[in-house]
């Protein structure tokens, strides 16, 4: 399903007629209270939704939450906790009616246990939980979980067209991804975000958020830098959704059949084509990509219950290039490359996963987990791109003193390159894994046992022809009139010839505790665990103690603080095994940090609202490190535990609600990440001085049933060197920094209390909302990475790749 631009003019102004025809002004109803528990205690982070519709929020640390309902007919209120029983409450409000209503929750002894982060400790630990229903609103073009967790502090991002992030100076192999305990991988073989798609995570499915940059327990592993812990839902009644945009469209169905099995299913679609016109290389860009996700739970009875989920995702790009134009430069000093292209790029890229849980629950304080899954990759890359290049320099503006670049002053080189690929890779990850708890009084024990293996079967040969005026790089000397002219062999860069298959068996276990005090009203909570971790590969056994620590004193104000540390350990992939050249080195061992955090949660009333001021401070040591380098998105690992290095620095993280019924916040971080390689300390190639997120939601004035969604990044520039400059210091220098704003404004077309005839089709829709989002608003070009061409004198010129401009999409989501 490829839309042209003649179709996309057809759907906006069908869009445009849908919403004149039934949107109108309806004045809503508001409902605040307080959420607490049958202690008297008020419970955060508990979920309060309108029964049948996307409406909701969720209480903050006091309890309190403010929510917008409909008016002018009887409505069901749901109160949920992963901790407490569900409770409802039926109500009928008049239009601008604000009621307030207290919920007491009682303690449930059938929570659902496959959430392994509860809100209590979430308080106390390192973890941070999102709503999930932020996803639908928040104005990005990747339009999936990822783009919330880029808003947190410590996490940074380049690149708005993939869903990858590095964390407090990790890359992007270092970060963990689960979904119900089941770890979930990013494709292998992807090198940009053009090529990237759809990420795992299908946010329609998405029912808990959780998210770590550090200091997390035992039972994650095994990776250095953070955790993503996602849950998906437990339908308990019939519901669905579509999503129709310039981008592509999303569905998804839920459901219970009879009282012991439900289900929920979800399929997405996306083509970024039509953005990818905007890019400085043109041409015919054909992207197609396709995702299933379902998952069926029944409980054989109170004790017993099964819960299987499986995905399929279908991936390809392909691109004819035809001609780049890309000015770059200072305002004084200008240069101009263009660029002429022959050849195509296909990539293809497909992932099952299938997995299985049963749980055995014999008493309420304990549970038993058998987890199986087996996740498989079929990935291809291959491409013959030819470019005939010319260079120049412009008339620069600074020097001109106008406000634009001018003729053309030089021309520095002309030439010619040629990139060739046939890259194939078939993965295959299995696992077998036990986890339990058990739960007495105010301690909690958990503890897993599990079996990996892994298979990749890897087959790569790329390489780079460079020339300049005809003559290839390196250039011989000139030998015009010999009798014995030179005859040189072809020279090709930038090689990598490969073709093996490599196998492993991981065996990993973990066992922790936690432990909640209460002396002279102040409450104290402890979690100590170690894990432990052993490769048949590399023949490594690796023991990581972990620790953390909380205490929340008896003051007026709400304040928790935070002490966490332990080592973190990532045994090498057939990713870091694999070195510049293509060669596998076997011998390589795990990659170490020891992590030490201090931070604090304080809580206040501002204009009368409820804000959360979170902040924290982390200094982590580095071992046994595998240098590399970042190209775009590809990782290419050096083939040495030759390194060792730190990051630390500090995050800062405010939320609230700016505007009242709406919450919003801000991150910024400052870090320094460094290396010692080769004699020298180098900055590692994610160190970021300043990192800068925000994201702000608004009501329009008088008009609640209008909303308006901000993001902002601001990150200041990575490292970045020459191909096969290996970390040389004289060669380092920074791209120039992120900025980038997106802007979205939505329009409720539909809520419980608009009515239409029994004839109207729109009458089985709950809720419907239509989007206008500007991504890009500022216009600002971003550079992701550089293509390196030479002139006849050798002479190597960055030239920088651009990402999106200012683009529109045209969003309708629909809740039924």
């Amino acid at each position: 399903m490829i839309f042209n631009l003649k179709n996309k003019t057809y759907i906006l102004i069908l869009l445009l007629c849908l919403l004149s025809f039934i949107s109108h002004a309806q004045q809503d109803a508001i409902i605040s209270g307080k959420i607490s528990g049958n202690d008297n205690k008020p419970v955060a982070n508990a979920n309060i939704t309108v029964a049948g519709s996307i409406a909701g929020t969720i209480s903050n640390s006091e309890g309190v939450f403010l929510i917008h309902v409909p008016s002018g007919k009887t409505i069901t209120i749901q109160v949920s906790h992963i901790s407490y029983e569900t409770d409802s409450i039926k109500v009928l409000l008049n239009p601008g009616e604000r009621r307030t209503i207290n919920c007491t929750l009682h303690n449930s002894r059938t929570t659902l246990l496959s959430v392994e982060v509860k809100d209590q400790q979430l308080n106390t630990n390192t973890f941070s939980r999102l709503d999930p229903k932020t996803v639908n609103f928040i104005p990005t073009i990747g339009s999936g979980v990822e783009e919330l967790i880029k808003t947190m502090p410590g996490v940074a991002s380049h690149n708005e067209l993939s869903s990858q992030y590095s964390v407090r100076g990790g890359n992007y192999d270092e970060n963990l991804v689960f979904v119900n305990d089941i770890e979930v991988y990013r494709p292998f073989l992807v090198r940009s975000g053009q090529q990237e798609g759809l990420s795992f995570l299908n946010p329609d499915l998405v029912s808990s958020i959780s998210f770590s940059a550090g200091g997390f327990d035992a039972k994650y592993g095994d990776k250095m830098s953070s955790v993503l812990d996602i849950r998906y839902k437990r339908p308990t009644s019939f519901a669905g959704s579509f999503d129709l945009s310039l981008l592509g469209a999303t569905a998804h169905l839920e459901g219970t059949v009879g009282k012991k099995l439900s289900y929920l299913m979800g399929v997405r679609y996306k083509t970024n084509s039509y953005f990818l016109k905007g890019l400085d290389v043109k041409g015919n860009y054909k992207t197609r990509y396709l995702d299933f996700q379902g998952m069926v739970n029944y409980e054989f009875s109170k004790k017993w219950e099964l819960s299987v989920l499986g995905t399929f995702s279908d991936n390809s790009f392909k691109l004819i290039p035809q001609t780049q134009t890309t000015t770059f430069g200072s305002a004084f000093e200008v240069f101009k490359v263009m660029i002429f292209f022959d050849g195509q790029e296909v990539d293809h890229y497909q992932n099952w996963l299938s997995a299985a849980t049963l749980t055995f629950k014999p008493r309420k304080d304990l549970r038993f987990r058998l987890i199986s899954s087996i996740y498989q990759a079929s990935e291809s890359e291959t491409y013959d791109i030819s470019g005939e290049y010319w260079i120049g320099a412009l008339e620069a503006p600074g020097l001109t003193g106008s406000g634009s670049s001018g003729n053309v002053t030089e021309v520095l080189g002309v030439g010619a390159y040629l990139n060739h690929a046939r890259n194939y890779l078939d993965g295959t990850v299995f696992n077998f894994e036990h986890r339990g708890n058990w739960e007495k009084g105010k301690t909690l024990m958990q503890w897993g046992i599990r079996y990996q293996h892994e298979f990749f079967k890897n087959v790569m040969n790329e390489w780079e022809l460079q020339d300049s005026a005809g003559y290839s790089q390196p250039h011989p000397y000139d030998s015009l009139g010999s009798s014995y002219p030179p005859h040189d062999s072809l020279l090709l860069s930038n090689v990598v010839k490969s073709n093996y298959n490599i196998g492993d068996n991981r065996y990993s276990a973990f066992i922790s505790n936690s432990w909640n005090f209460r002396n002279t009203g102040n409450d104290i909570s402890l979690t100590a665990g170690v894990r432990a971790n052993y490769n048949d590969l590399n023949h490594q056994f690796l023991l990581d103690p972990r620790v953390n620590l909380s205490f929340s004193p008896h003051w007026k104000k709400n304040v928790v603080f935070r002490l966490s540390g332990g080592y973190y350990s990532q045994p090498p992939t057939f990713r870091e095994l694999t070195d510049l050249k293509g060669d596998v080195i076997t011998g390589l061992k795990a990659q170490r940090a020891i992590h030490v955090l201090a931070g604090g949660d304080l809580y206040f009333n501002w204009w009368g609202r409820p804000f959360k001021f979170v902040s924290e401070v982390y200094y982590k040591y580095l071992t046994n490190l595998i240098p590399y380098e970042i190209d775009n998105l590809k990782i290419r690992y050096f083939g040495t535990n030759d390194a060792y290095g730190y990051s630390t620095g500090i995050d800062f993280r405010i939320n609230g609600e700016f505007v009242k019924g709406a919450e919003s916040w801000a991150s910024i971080s400052f870090m320094k990440s460094m290396e010692h390689y080769n004699g020298v300390w180098v900055p590692r190639p994610t160190d970021q001085l300043v990192n800068l997120s925000i994201f702000f939601q608004d009501y329009v004035p008088g008009f609640p049933s209008w909303r308006v969604h901000l993001t902002a990044f601001y990150g200041t520039g990575l490292p970045i060197s020459p191909p096969n400059a290996k970390k040389d210091p004289n060669s380092i220098f920074r791209i120039p920094s992120y900025k980038r704003v997106d802007l979205g404004l939505s329009k409720q077309l539909i809520s419980d209390n608009t009515r239409f005839s029994s004839k109207n089709p729109l009458r089985a829709f709950k809720a419907m909302w239509l989007s206008l989002e500007i991504f890009n608003l500022l216009g600002i070009s971003n550079t992701v990475s550089y293509i390196w061409i030479r002139d006849i004198t050798g002479t190597q010129w960055g030239v920088p790749n651009y990402l999106t401009p200012r683009e529109f999409n045209l969003k309708l989501v629909a809740d039924f």
